[in-house]
């Protein structure tokens, strides 16, 4: 069974910056592409930003693209979500999950199997 930890959440201000960590435990987190989802109050669970299994190749819905960077280091199992220059309409659940295969980066939901338990952020303006 995979299970998949979400951190590193919060409040900040807009114009800062976080970074989230999702843990992933068993022994196969390498072997696929990985991506992170949000979902904000009232709204769907949208695509954010997605990685291949090595790191090599990413995506990024439009609006998250210049600010937030996803990358992975399979050593220790954790995909990471930098994000930078943080808007109030970023505001949302955040979620990691893993995808059925191992690339390309994964856009949509149906690709996915795993998911984590989110992790709230909040960005005042």
């Amino acid at each position: 069974q995979v299970q998949l930890v979400e951190s590193g959440g919060g409040l900040v201000q807009a114009g800062g910056s976080l970074k989230l960590s999702c843990a992933a435990s068993g022994r196969t987190f390498s072997n696929y592409a990985m991506g992170w989802f949000r979902q904000a109050p009232g709204k769907e669970r949208d695509f954010v930003a997605a990685i291949n299994w090595r790191g090599s190749s990413t995506a990024y819905t439009d609006s998250v693209k210049g600010r937030f960077t996803t990358s992975r280091d399979n050593a220790k199992n954790t995909l990471y979500l930098q994000m930078n220059s943080l808007k109030p309409e970023d505001t949302a659940v955040y979620y990691c999950a893993r995808a059925k295969y191992s690339a390309p980066p994964r856009t949509s939901e149906r690709d996915y199997d795993y998911w984590g338990q989110g992790t709230q952020v909040t960005v005042s303006s």
